[in-house]
C-alpha cells in the first residue's frame, strides 16, 4: 500500500491485515478469498455494490462471524481466537446502531462506559463534544434521527480511545453539514494516529475523505490501494487555453506528446499519449507548456480534470450501463 497521507512515522505494521479470507453461506460465497491490509494512521474506504460483501466482511472483522478460510488480524491479534484483546482497542458500528430509545443519549452511553472502564465514562462529554451532540444529550434517543443515532454511535466508539474504528455506513442519514462534521472528524482521529475503516455509499464523501481505498464486487477485491493511484491513469485529460488559440492547436495536432485534441471553442482538451503505465500528468503538462511557450505560444490557463472516484468504481464493476450515475451503492 502506498502511504497515507499521516506522514508521522507510524508503525509499518498493518492494523487489519487479511489473507484469503473467505465466508460461505451454503452455497453462496459471500467473501471470497480476499487479501486486504490497512495502514495506520489512514482512513480506508471499502466500496462495493449491493450484495458485495462489505458488511459480511466487516462483521468477521469484529468477531460476530466466523470465516470459512483464512486469516484475520487485527491490531496484531488473530481474529476470532484473540477477539478480546483486539476488540479492547477498536471501536465499531456494524450496520445501523442500536439504543435504548426511552433513555437519552447520555445514558446511553454510561451504560456502554460502565461495562468498559472508569476512563470510559470520564471520556462521556468529549465525545459528545466531538460529534456535536452536546446540547442534545439530555433527549431521549427514541427521540433522535437517524443522523442523531448515527452520530451517538460515533460517540460511543469513542469512548475507549480506540486505535482503530470500524464504520459501517456512518454518514447514512445525515443532512450535508453532518456530513461534512464527520469528514473532518475522520480526518482529524487519522491527523491524532488512530486508524478508520468505514463503508459507504456516498462515493464522494469517500473521494473526500479516506486515504485508502478498495472496490470489492461479489465477494471479491476488483482493485485497492492509495486514492491517489486508484485515480491516476485511469483516464482524464487536461485543458488548456492559450493567446493564440489555432497555432496551439497546429502545434499539438503535430506533437508526439498528445494523443487526442477536442476543441472547446476558447480552449483546448488534450489527452496524453498511452504509454501502457500510469501517466505522469505532472511532466505531461510540463513538456506541453515548454513545448507551446518555445514556439511562441502563451499559455494563460492548464488544468488537470481528474477522474473521480465514482467514474472508476463503475469502470472497475461494470456497472456503468445498469446504474445511474447518481446512484448510491450500498451493500446488504
Amino acid at each position: 500500500m502506498s502511504a497515507s497521507r499521516n506522514e508521522k512515522g507510524m508503525s509499518s505494521s498493518p492494523v487489519i491485515s487479511i489473507s484469503r479470507l473467505t465466508k460461505r453461506f451454503g452455497d453462496r460465497v459471500a467473501v471470497n478469498s480476499v487479501d486486504l491490509e490497512v495502514s495506520a494512521g489512514t482512513a480506508f474506504g471499502l466500496l462495493g455494490p449491493n450484495g458485495a460483501g462489505k458488511t459480511t466482511l466487516i462483521r468477521m472483522l469484529v468477531g460476530l462471524a466466523n470465516p470459512s478460510e483464512g486469516e484475520i488480524k487485527v491490531l496484531g491479534h488473530r481474529i476470532p481466537d484473540e477477539k478480546l484483546q483486539a476488540l479492547s482497542m477498536v471501536g465499531a458500528i456494524v450496520e445501523e446502531p442500536r439504543f435504548y430509545p426511552f433513555l437519552t443519549g447520555r445514558e446511553n452511553l454510561e451504560i456502554v462506559a460502565s461495562l468498559r472502564s472508569r476512563s470510559a465514562m470520564s471520556n462521556i462529554p468529549d465525545a459528545l463534544e466531538r460529534v456535536g451532540l452536546s446540547a442534545r444529550s439530555e433527549d431521549k434517543v427514541g427521540g433522535y434521527s437517524l443522523g442523531m443515532r448515527q452520530r451517538l454511535g460515533i460517540a460511543r466508539c469513542l469512548l475507549v480511545d480506540p486505535m482503530l474504528m470500524i464504520l459501517d455506513e456512518p454518514m447514512n442519514g445525515l443532512d450535508p453539514p453532518g456530513i461534512l462534521e464527520i469528514r473532518e472528524l475522520i480526518r482529524s482521529l487519522c491527523e491524532e494516529g488512530k486508524t478508520v475503516l468505514l463503508s459507504s455509499h456516498l462515493l464522494d464523501e469517500v473521494e473526500k475523505t479516506c486515504d485508502q481505498v478498495a472496490i470489492l464486487s461479489k465477494g471479491s477485491i476488483l482493485a485497492s490501494g492509495s486514492l491517489e493511484s486508484m485515480l491516476a491513469g485511469s483516464g482524464g485529460s487536461v485543458t488548456i487555453r492559450t493567446a493564440s488559440h489555432e497555432l496551439a492547436m497546429s502545434i499539438l495536432k503535430k506533437s508526439q506528446l498528445v494523443s487526442k485534441i477536442e476543441d472547446l471553442g476558447r480552449s483546448l482538451k488534450i489527452s496524453p499519449m498511452s504509454s501502457g503505465q500510469d501517466v505522469d500528468y505532472d511532466r505531461f503538462v510540463g513538456s506541453v507548456v515548454r513545448q507551446l511557450v518555445e514556439q511562441g505560444v502563451d499559455v494563460f490557463e492548464i488544468f488537470q480534470e481528474r477522474v473521480s472516484l465514482e467514474s472508476r468504481f463503475f469502470d472497475v464493476t461494470s456497472l456503468t450501463d445498469d446504474v445511474p450515475a447518481n446512484a448510491q451503492v450500498s451493500d446488504t
